[in-house]
């Protein structure tokens, strides 16, 4: 089995080497290529200590409070009808809750980190409507700077009028030009002359992140806690020294999916585990227990269809415009080496589940698949892992726990361990593993 996974690995790199190569290098205006700032290594950044929304629905007005003057840029999306304000990285002390309810012409907006040394200001319109004015003001008269954008609203023929302006490549957004975010930590190239590493590859994917909240409950919001175990997971196959692991992010930063995808093809992977934690609404119920998703074009269940299509949407919550994204490149051997890796993501999560259950709680129906945007590498087995329902009173007082948690990262070591057993024992220091 092990070989196989190598070889379509392998092969489904070379295949789509070509849509790898056009993923650029992650760039930051005015930071030396290759070595993106750690939004966490530098305090001093701008900081938004206010912001509100004024007016009616016809005129609306968002004013930012901030301690020094930057600059920014302002551009509209449709499908849904959104306004997006790209700023330096910020930092935010605005009071919980801040964006949940609109006013006007927004129906709510949200804010966050959306790459390193870049934030963003997302808004969802009650309907079209143009950016009639965007300025900044300087402080005065014992008033600090303030950036105002203001809205108004207009028909679709106008707001895709609009919309054409924004489109012209120096108003697209920041984020949709970093094609592949680099790996915060864990890049496991060589050094020239050193031996290739033949360890298994494995990618860790926290879900969210910067922007994109994710689910959220009593103050808890998921990109935090699946990063958290996302991190002790790391911790735990990198201390076994059996593997070699890549984050897809490390800190509070925004990764689009099909740059998660792309790092895991870029690394030749050989298993890519992304963590999330789900939530419902009251009317549907008080669901617990953890659950193993695969890839499939049809869902298992109504809630896998739901869980999909709401986490599909990462990428519309931080405003990235999708409409330039490349398509896959239609091969037979792509396919065969899906249908491969298909077998390999199925057996690795029947693993997973047999080890988890003896240390977590687990969904009554803890095997399920959908169409995740995320999993869909052809030549990298993939899981999504939902930990637990942050709905779920039992569920949130496990995720926030260090003790369980570090017994369910014990368990899914296991499954790793199971799932390499046998490319673990034919391996050795001085054969590469193929």
């Amino acid at each position: 089995m092990a070989d196989r996974v190598n070889r379509w690995t392998s092969l489904g790199c070379r295949l789509l080497c070509a849509a790898a190569l056009s993923c650029g290098p992650f760039v930051v205006p005015g930071v030396a290529e290759g070595t993106p700032p750690s939004p966490s290594a530098n305090t001093d950044f701008p900081i938004v200590s206010e912001a509100r929304l004024a007016g009616d629905a016809k005129q609306t007005r968002f004013i930012v409070d901030l301690d020094k003057k930057i600059q920014f840029r302002a551009f509209t999306l449709a499908d849904p009808y959104r306004v997006v304000v790209d700023v330096p990285q910020v930092t935010f002390q605005l009071p919980s809750g801040t964006g949940n309810a609109g006013r006007g012409l927004v129906k709510a907006f949200r804010y966050g980190l959306v790459m390193p040394g870049g934030s963003r200001i997302v808004f969802d319109l009650t309907g079209p409507a143009k950016i009639a004015n965007s300025y900044v003001l300087d402080a005065a008269n014992g008033q600090p700077p303030r950036l105002v954008l203001e809205l108004e609203q207009v028909d679709r023929n106008a707001f895709t009028q609009q919309l054409a302006l924004d489109d012209r490549p120096e108003l697209r957004p920041t984020i949709a030009d970093a094609k592949a975010a680099m790996p915060a930590e864990g890049t496991p190239n060589a050094k020239p002359g050193e031996p290739a590493d033949s360890r298994p590859l494995i990618v860790i994917d926290p879900g969210h992140g910067g922007i994109d909240n994710g689910t959220q409950s009593n103050g808890e919001l998921e990109k935090n806690l699946v990063l958290g175990f996302g991190l002790a997971l790391r911790d735990r196959i990198e201390k076994s020294g059996k593997y070699r692991v890549v984050m897809t992010r490390t800190d509070d930063t925004f990764i689009p999916l099909n740059d998660r995808v792309k790092i895991a093809r870029s690394q030749s992977a050989a298993l890519f585990v992304s963590i999330h934690a789900d939530a419902l609404p009251r009317r549907e119920g008080d669901a617990q227990g953890a659950t193993i998703y695969t890839l499939s074009d049809k869902a298992s269940d109504v809630e896998a269809e739901r869980l999909a299509e709401a986490e599909n949407k990462a990428d519309a919550i931080a405003g990235v415009n999708l409409s330039d994204e490349p398509t896959e490149v239609a091969d037979i051997l792509i396919d065969l080496a899906r249908r491969e890796t298909k077998t390999f993501s199925n057996r690795f999560a029947r693993l997973l589940v047999s080890e988890m259950k003896t240390t977590a709680r687990m969904h009554k129906h803890p095997l399920k698949s959908a169409g995740f945007r995320v999993l869909k590498a052809p030549d990298v087995p993939s899981v999504l892992v939902e930990l637990g329902y942050v709905s779920n009173k039992g569920d949130l007082e496990h995720l926030v726990s260090e003790n369980w948690r570090n017994k369910a990262v014990g368990s899914m070591l296991q499954a790793i361990d199971a799932f390499f057993a046998k490319r673990l024992a034919t391996a050795t220091p001085d054969t590469p593993d193929k």
